[in-house]
C-alpha cells in the first residue's frame, strides 16, 4: 500500500530500541504483506500528498507504518508503534509515574516541529516533570514496553484506553474538476461498492485483496473515533469486518481503496464492473 514517512526535524526520540528499519516507499498498488514499514530515503527529492510536494532532508523521528487490520499509524524512528491514551486531554498527558514507565512518552529536545505533508498536526507539549513530549493532533504519543520489535501492536485496545495513533483525518477532501474527491489519510482515492448494504461489507477474500478496506484501530464505543477533514460531508462510522478489523463508513457506506491506483488522487477503479464508484461530493 501507498505510505510515507513523515519528518519532525530538530529532535530525536530518547528511548532507542534497536537499529532503524529502512526500506523503499511503496505505492498503494504494490503487493503488501499484512504489516509493512515504510521509510523515506533521505535526500529523496519530494513527498506527495493530495498533489502537494515538499522536499526536506532531515533526520526522521516519526514514521508511518501500514497494517492490514489497523491501517496507517505512527511509529518512532526505530519503527516502534506509537499510541494515544484515552485519559489524556488535548495537549496534556495524564500518564505519569508507573504509567509512563509502562508507556514511555515520545520525547523531544526541541519545540520545532515541521512534518512533511502529514495529515493533521504535530506539536510538543510539556509534561509534569518538565520533559517535552511529541503530540499528534494534540494527543500525546507513547510507545509500549511490551512491544519488542517494529510492527508489534500489543498495546492496541489495552484496557479499552490505549490505541495505535492512526493518521488523521482518516478521510479528506481533494478538490478536483468533478468536485471534492474523498481520499484516505495518504491521499489515495476512496470508493464505495454497489453490492454493499448499509453498514455491511460484501467485499472479502479476493475482492478485499483488490479493494482494501479503509481500516483503523478505532473503538467508537470507548471514544476512539475517526475524524473527517475539512470539506468532507456526511457522517463517519466504523463497522466490524469478519477478520476483526474496523472498517470506516461514510453515511453507512463502507469505504475502500483500489489496488490499481498508484498515486494520490488517481481513480482508475471508478466504474469498474458497474459496481465501484469513487466518492465525489
Amino acid at each position: 500500500m501507498h505510505a510515507r514517512q513523515w519528518l519532525v526535524p530538530n529532535r530525536q526520540a530518547k528511548h532507542r530500541r534497536g537499529p532503524r528499519q529502512r526500506g523503499r516507499p511503496a505505492p498503494l498498488s504494490a503487493p503488501a504483506p499484512a504489516t509493512r514499514a515504510f521509510a523515506l530515503i533521505l535526500g529523496l527529492a519530494a513527498l506527495t500528498l493530495g498533489g502537494a510536494a515538499l522536499a526536506q532532508a532531515v533526520s526522521p523521528t516519526v514514521q508511518v507504518r501500514y497494517d492490514a487490520k489497523l491501517g496507517y499509524f505512527l511509529t518512532d524512528a526505530q519503527g516502534m508503534t506509537l499510541y494515544v491514551f484515552a485519559k489524556d486531554t488535548k495537549g496534556k498527558s495524564a500518564c505519569n509515574g508507573p504509567c509512563a514507565e509502562a508507556w514511555p512518552p515520545l520525547v523531544a529536545d526541541s519545540a520545532s516541529t515541521a512534518p512533511l505533508n502529514a495529515p493533521g498536526s504535530f506539536s510538543v507539549i510539556t509534561r509534569d516533570d518538565g520533559t517535552k513530549q511529541v503530540a499528534y493532533n494534540g494527543k500525546p504519543l507513547y510507545t509500549w514496553k511490551a512491544d519488542k520489535k517494529p510492527g508489534d501492536t500489543t498495546g492496541q485496545g489495552f484496557h479499552d484506553t490505549w490505541w495505535v495513533a492512526n493518521l488523521e483525518p482518516a478521510v479528506q477532501a481533494l478538490k478536483t474538476a468533478d468536485g471534492n474527491l474523498l481520499v484516505g489519510p495518504t491521499g489515495m482515492t476512496l470508493y464505495t461498492f454497489g453490492k454493499d448494504g448499509p453498514g455491511t461489507s460484501a467485499c472479502s477474500g479476493a475482492c478485499a485483496a483488490n479493494w482494501p478496506p479503509l481500516v483503523g484501530g478505532y473503538d467508537t464505543a470507548n471514544g476512539n473515533a475517526p475524524t473527517a477533514g475539512d470539506g468532507v460531508k456526511g457522517t463517519l462510522g466504523v463497522i466490524a469486518r469478519a477478520d476483526g478489523s474496523s472498517q470506516l463508513t461514510l453515511d453507512s457506506k463502507p469505504l475502500y481503496y483500489f489496488r490499481g491506483d498508484g498515486t494520490p488522487g488517481q481513480a482508475t477503479g471508478d466504474g469498474l464492473l458497474g459496481q465501484w464508484a469513487k466518492v465525489v461530493q
